[in-house]
């Protein structure tokens, strides 16, 4: 007999007969082999018998009812694992997102901060103590544990602090005020105490928090009645910086240009006990800031950094890097090996105006209207005894503007006289008087000028104490956005009467403005038309040019017979012609130096 044993069925093919199948059991499968070998030892089975099939292993069959087990184990096990992860995730946001200055971080020192010398002076101070504070507990004195660095953007205060990084020799811990900020409720407090935990087990250190605005503004100036979290913050950084433990191995540099809208509290002495303004710099400052970024760049020999600096009033460390950036890449776009004036100039053109906008085609009437305004503004600038010489007259259209008019003064200027705001109103309406003289009709380019003068008349009248009408009185206040400053709203505090009042005396100082500009033209009007259509020709008039048309000059005589470019053609179709364009025009760079322009022309919107 052959058996064949699989999955629990045997095949029993007699030697005599036809093959049958049959079942069994595990138990069973032991039994019939004990039963075949004992029939085949008693001679019962004619030539013996023979089992094909596997005999079943005990271990695998354990696996086999085992293995589900461990499979829901080890996926239970998963899930845990992967619960505790996300826990620690969670947890993980409230540790510190400060960012220590290690040694292979690029060191920036004081030599590489200009413009900025009391600010250095007050820094390198902390910098001594950190270094040698017994000079100071000799005599009892105390570092600040507070230096609030304020002013405009761009002046440098994130670059003094990179300073202090680089030469204070200890721990530097860097953080931004809107690290402290997330969706969950307590984050931000968290992040505050584990930052100083940090920073007390590195001590002696130093923090710098930039634009400490985001989480130090005026408690009490958010809209609505729920809970404010960033009030959670700011109580937990004022308990750290003077709370019931000392910190004083501590020193925190924090940064903002808007010091207006801080929590009073933070500003206290024993918190922030030093407060340095980092204003626009001086000529000096700028001669010296300029010096540091020329640094290394090859300039040519009759640049001088002083007569730059000169030409650049009110601009911050910014916009000077930015300038000596441009003209370094225009003197690389024109193949130059050296920058040159030429291209100094136009980048101070691309930091106050933007570049030129060479595919912007006027039409024959838009460019002599732009002409006649922007002359306007020159001319009336010129003979007004108060007015910032005129530095520059162009037509050749630039960002947003179709031409500009640069004025600037002669030297820094921190205080401004009446007269000198009458002048500088008068000139800013000089050329929609020129428009209303030439063409007797009037465009929407002097939209920003009107802005400008309208804003002029505002504060004069309800800020400076300007007029003789309304006496020195301040009228009404200074109303802040909900998340920006200290009031949500506000009332005037004046009557309805006092308020016609105030508009009739804007609008006399501005009509007067507006007459005096007309009457200026009226009475050069010749040479307003003639210096216009030099303008026309030439696009752009720089200012010794300008005074020498002035002091009757022939126009050969002041640029050369063969200098006048060709004017351009007027190749633009009706439709691009009619395409509309943007109506507004970016912030000029510079508290002082003043760039009036034609502004693009408002299409009327499709009915």
């Amino acid at each position: 007999v052959d058996l064949k044993t699989k999955d629990n069925t045997v095949v029993v093919t007699p030697r005599t007969g036809k093959p049958y199948e049959t079942g069994f059991t595990d138990a069973g499968s032991d039994r019939l082999e004990a039963q075949l070998q004992s029939a085949d030892d008693q001679g019962k089975l004619a030539g013996g018998y023979n089992i094909q099939g596997r005999k079943t292993n005990g271990w695998l069959s354990l696996l086999t009812y085992v293995l589900p087990f461990l499979i829901f184990i080890g996926f239970w096990i998963f899930l845990m694992n992967q619960m505790q992860g996300g826990g620690s995730k969670v947890m993980s946001f409230g540790k510190s997102k400060a960012k220590r200055m290690t040694a292979d971080s690029p060191k920036i020192s004081f030599r590489d901060v200009a413009g900025v010398d009391e600010a250095v002076e007050e820094l390198h101070e902390i910098k001594e103590f950190l270094e040698n504070p017994k000079k100071f507990q000799a005599l009892g004195a105390r570092i600040p544990k507070g230096v609030l660095l304020f002013g405009p953007p761009g002046t440098g205060k994130t670059l003094l602090a990179r300073a202090v990084a680089g030469e204070a020799g200890v721990p530097f811990f860097s953080i931004s005020g809107s690290d402290f900020v997330e969706m969950f409720v307590g984050v931000g407090a968290s992040r505050v105490r584990d930052l100083f935990e940090q920073a007390k087990q590195n001590s002696p250190c130093i923090i710098f928090i930039d634009e400490i605005d985001a989480v130090g503004r005026h408690r009490g100036a958010g809209m609505g009645g729920g809970h404010d979290e960033r009030e959670q913050t700011l109580n937990q950084l004022l308990v750290e910086m003077d709370g019931f433990t000392m910190t004083d191995n501590v020193i925190l540099i924090a940064a903002t240009n808007r010091p207006d809208i801080l929590d009073p509290a933070l500003l206290r002495p024993g918190r922030f006990d030093r407060q340095i303004v980092v204003d626009r710099p001086d000529r000096k400052g700028r001669a010296r800031i300029l010096d540091v970024h020329t640094r290394g760049k090859p300039l040519a020999k009759e640049i001088d950094t002083d007569t730059l600096a000169g030409q650049t009033p009110g601009f911050t460390g910014a916009d000077l890097a930015n300038l000596v950036n441009e003209a370094a890449l225009l003197a690389a776009r024109h193949g130059k090996r050296e920058v040159t004036q030429v291209e100094l100039e136009e980048g101070i053109m691309r930091v106050i105006a933007g570049p030129e906008k060479k595919t912007r085609v006027m039409s024959d009437k838009e460019r002599l209207v732009t002409a006649f305004h922007e002359m306007g503004h020159a001319i009336v600038g010129h003979y007004l005894e108060f007015s910032d010489p005129v530095h520059k007259i162009s037509i050749v259209s630039r960002g947003q503007a179709l031409g500009y008019t640069i004025s600037m003064p002669q030297e820094d200027r921190f205080l401004t006289t009446r007269a000198e705001l009458l002048d500088s109103m008068a000139m800013t309406l000089g050329g929609r008087a020129a428009e209303e003289i030439v063409f007797s009709e009037i465009t929407t380019g002097a939209s920003n000028d009107i802005e400008k003068v309208t804003a002029t008349a505002k504060q004069m009248v309800m800020r400076f104490g300007m007029s003789d009408r309304l006496g020195p009185r301040v009228f009404g206040r200074d109303q802040g956005q909900p998340f920006l400053g200290r009031e949500f709203s506000s009332e005037p505090d004046y009557s309805d009467e006092i308020a016609r009042e105030i508009d009739d005396e804007i609008r006399r100082i501005i009509e007067s403005a507006h007459q005096r500009a007309r009457d200026m033209l009226t009475e050069h009007r010749e040479v307003l038309e003639t210096t216009s259509r030099i303008l026309l020709k030439r696009e752009t008039i720089e200012k010794n040019e300008f005074l020498a048309l002035l002091d009757g000059k022939a126009e050969e005589d002041v640029f050369g017979p063969d200098d006048a470019p060709a004017p351009p053609a007027d190749g633009a179709t009706e439709a691009e012609r009619d395409a509309p364009l943007p109506t507004t025009r970016p912030g000029l760079a510079g508290g002082t130096l003043e760039a009036r322009g034609l502004d693009l022309p408002e299409k009327p919107e499709p009915a």
